[in-house]
């Protein structure tokens, strides 16, 4: 039995104002770095054997905290790293929606279908993320490990462990800092924990 905890990464600006982020390499803010903390907290309480990263640095940050809390070292996984947004990188949603509005709506109501202008699709996002966790559950077999990515690819990997396409795409979600648990048995991920912040309550107010 192999047991993934995968995590998105904890807050950064861009998240709070809510930017199309994709491969801005940028860092967890202050609630962020509070957030991977209590994130670390949670995991701590697996026997983790490794812990990788997309090599973004609000995901690198957020890693090394588990890491640091679990008595690990980070490794960074290129597969990991958030979509590819192109020409919408950095762009809020009204200016997305004035830059291209009918790929805008499209980006809501059919996602799977977008490929943004200069960046990726859904689906070699997955291709790429799918693989890569492929090769861990075959070379670390047995063991528990940590992945700390972003919401896109984390939605993408939880499609495919619960075996649905991407057309279901804006039916899961991911918060910031959130946990989410399968074990993989004779190739077959159970879920454990979905989209988990329950441990982030100590983090509100602050």
């Amino acid at each position: 039995m192999t047991r993934i905890i995968l995590v998105r990464h904890g807050q950064t600006e861009w998240n709070r104002e809510e930017r199309f982020r994709g491969w801005a390499d940028l860092d967890l803010n202050d609630l962020g770095k509070r957030q991977a903390e209590a994130t670390a907290e949670k995991v701590a309480q697996w026997s983790v054997a490794a812990v990788y990263s997309s090599p973004l640095r609000r995901a690198v940050t957020t890693a090394r905290i588990l890491a640091k809390r679990l008595g690990l070292e980070v490794k960074l996984l290129p597969g990991l790293i958030d979509i590819n947004y192109g020409e919408w990188q950095g762009l809020s949603p009204e200016e997305a929606l004035a830059k291209d509005g009918s790929l805008y709506v499209l980006w809501l109501k059919s996602p799977y279908l977008v490929q943004f202008p200069g960046g990726e699709s859904l689906r070699e996002v997955r291709d790429r993320a799918v693989a890569t966790v492929d090769d861990l559950i075959t070379n670390r077999s047995e063991e528990t490990i940590a992945l700390v990515s972003h919401k896109v690819v984390c939605q993408l990997l939880l499609l495919h462990f619960l075996g649905l396409d991407n057309s279901h795409f804006w039916q899961v979600t991911q918060d910031v800092s959130a946990i989410n648990l399968f074990e993989i048995n004779d190739g077959r991920p159970v879920a454990f924990l979905l989209n988990d912040t329950c441990h982030l309550k100590q983090t509100k107010g602050k």
